[in-house]
């Protein structure tokens, strides 16, 4: 049961990390000419990636971590009280 409760653990870290590389890494340097030609309040969109948006996106992808977990935790009875 801890084995499978593991290897789903990391199944979701592998997912959102890959996500986020692919937000920060990918928007933020390999993508950021043809993002550059949409505009967001002045700013090109790559520019605003490289800048914030990978960060804003680390940060949503920690709320969705939590969830996960919490309800992780509850499929296999090992939540906090």
């Amino acid at each position: 049961m801890l084995k499978a409760y593991w290897k789903e653990n990391v199944r979701y870290l592998v997912i959102l990390l890959s996500i986020w590389f692919l937000v920060s890494y990918g928007c933020g340097i390999l993508f950021v000419d043809e993002l550059n030609q949409i505009r967001i309040g002045g700013f090109k969109l790559g520019f605003w990636f490289a800048q914030q948006g990978a960060i804003y996106a680390f940060v949503i992808l920690i709320f969705v971590y939590v969830r996960l977990m919490n309800k992780l935790d509850k499929k296999y009875k090992v939540e906090e009280d």
